[in-house]
């Protein structure tokens, strides 16, 4: 699976706004200057996400963007499908539009199952992540030393 810069970038400016959810707006400024992401760029990513209902955002002097739910009920998985879409595709369809016939039938079942463990993983919700409280299944899979190397 691939995490694109945007994806990245999206999730990072998400993190920023949960993690300061009771401070107010963040001006876009201050999140790319915390995140050290182009401005620019970010200013793209979060009309991406104003637009998928995931921030809301005011002009002005005390304006700036925020969270539109509590960051407890967005998950990164929500941030990424906002400005990615589909978790897991293949050829650009999602897995149950698709079929397969000889050799190939149960490739189906491994691409949904696939998408489950993406689901399972990148459902973690920003709070858990601002917060250094990841899941424990989370943390034994990244605790596994064969999980950071590449075969």
């Amino acid at each position: 699976m691939r995490i694109s810069a945007r994806a990245d970038y999206a999730v990072r400016a998400a993190l920023q706004l949960a993690a300061a959810q009771d401070a107010g707006p963040l001006k876009a400024e201050a999140i790319a200057e915390g995140q050290g992401i182009s401005h620019k760029f970010l200013e793209g990513i979060l009309g991406d996400m104003r637009k998928g209902g995931l921030v809301q955002s005011q002009r002005g002097g005390n304006g700036g963007y925020w969270l539109a739910r509590p960051a407890e009920s967005i998950s990164v998985a929500d941030v990424i499908r906002c400005v990615e879409g589909p978790l897991v595709s293949v050829r650009g369809e999602r897995p149950p539009d698709l079929s397969y016939t000889g050799p190939a039938e149960s490739l189906l079942t491994l691409w949904i199952a696939l998408r489950a463990g993406v689901r399972e993983v990148l459902g973690v919700s920003l709070a858990e992540v601002a917060a250094a409280r990841l899941p424990d299944g989370i943390v034994a899979l990244a605790d596994d030393p064969e999980a950071w190397t590449n075969p």
